[in-house]
């Protein structure tokens, strides 16, 4: 049994407890202006009616988050395929480690894909500084997100950490309970994806006995995410460009709050989820021999091995390393038409913003053709 600690701070909403979440809710003006947003097809009033008639957060996701994902798919997306959930089982806990593209969609889809697939959604593990008001807080925590508290003074760090380790060991040894956490603090700006160390270094606090056991138990799925058109590109190479020239520069909770748009609102393309294989404590007995540091980054190599294997490449992505690499060892992978389509997307998107335009475009090349960077270093290295 792992040591009861107080998680109250960040633990999502029980059943119990929704409707006075809901009461909240439909008080908040930017709540109801979001809704008048998201469901336009829906009055408020009855929009809040059918909130009041919900007894479960599995009601709640199926009747409300489920349909409006569904809607901006449908919208902004060319489809979504998946490879590897047929080799899990729905009767067993998974922690989902994945790169990290949207904000939003990312865990989103994921849980489109877990209840099509017969399985029961995942918790969300999600930062606090992406809770920009007290509202977002309860919508995302109705819909199964627990919080990871960031930027800390070191005393209340290490206690923040310890209670989130054993939170998450927790629910998924003793409850059985999926979870989805991306594999790094934020997302992947350059589309270089790279598990970080620390958050393996997290996970292992609660663990007992070998490193292979204390991971083994927690039953690691490596997930790789892949969108044809990240619809935020733009916005992160100009973040690239503000760093560049101020190196003070940080990102606002208003900037969060674009991200957030861009990625719902914009078109995806073709969306692919890439299931990888549970890592169990026989795959990974031979770091226990190691110092501790080694351990952590054979684990964090053997998650991205399989990221980049299980990676879906798209046209761009070969005509970005091409491009970005001044080579062409790619041209029987995509036809003229795709290069002038890719293309197009990129000038178009580069319309959008002002700055260094060659720096801009030669950040968007990079951040597609890093992808196929890493798949071909893993190939070459195994």
């Amino acid at each position: 049994m792992i040591t009861e600690l107080n998680f109250e701070s960040i633990r999502p909403y029980n059943d119990d407890e929704i409707h006075e979440v809901f009461e909240r809710l439909v008080k908040e003006a930017y709540f109801l202006e979001l809704i008048k947003f998201l469901y336009p097809n829906f009055s408020t009033e009855q929009f809040l009616n059918k909130l009041l008639t919900i007894q479960s957060i599995r009601e709640f996701q199926t009747e409300v988050i489920y349909p409006y994902v569904k809607e901006v798919l449908r919208t902004t997306t060319k489809g979504i395929t998946h490879s590897g959930i047929e080799n899990l089982d729905p009767n067993q806990h998974y922690l989902f480690i994945s790169n990290h593209r949207d904000i939003v969609l990312d865990s989103a889809i994921l849980n489109i894909l877990m209840v099509e697939n017969g399985f029961n959604t995942t918790e969300i593990a999600i930062g606090d500084n992406l809770l920009i008001y007290p509202w977002i807080t309860d919508l995302v925590k109705l819909n199964r997100s627990f919080i990871v508290q960031r930027n800390l003074p070191v005393r209340q760090l290490m206690e923040s950490t310890k209670r989130l380790s054993a939170y998450i060991r927790q629910t998924l040894v003793e409850r059985n309970q999926s979870i989805w956490i991306a594999q790094r603090e934020g997302r992947s700006k350059d589309g270089d994806d790279r598990t970080q160390v620390s958050l393996l270094k997290m996970l292992n606090i609660s663990g007992n006995g070998s490193f292979a056991k204390s991971f083994g138990e927690i039953n690691i799925v490596p997930l790789s995410i892949s969108y044809e058109y990240d619809p935020c590109d733009y916005l992160k190479a100009l973040e690239f460009q503000m760093k560049r020239d101020n190196t003070e520069y940080k990102k606002t909770q208003a900037d969060d709050l674009k991200h957030m748009g861009a990625g719902l609102r914009g078109r995806k393309g073709r969306v692919h989820f890439g299931f990888g294989t549970p890592i169990k404590a026989a795959d990974i007995e031979h770091l226990d021999s190691l110092d501790r540091n080694d351990q952590l980054q054979g684990l964090a190599e053997h998650i991205d091995a399989q990221i980049d294997n299980n990676y879906k490449f798209f046209p761009g992505n070969f005509i970005a390393d091409d491009l970005f690499t001044n080579h062409s060892r790619h041209t029987d992978k995509y036809t003229a038409e795709d290069k002038s389509t890719f293309l197009a997307y990129l000038d178009e998107h580069l319309s959008r913003i002002d700055g260094d335009k060659e720096f801009l475009h030669n950040c968007l090349l990079e951040m597609y053709a890093n992808p196929v960077k890493n798949f071909f270093t893993a190939e070459l290295n195994k």
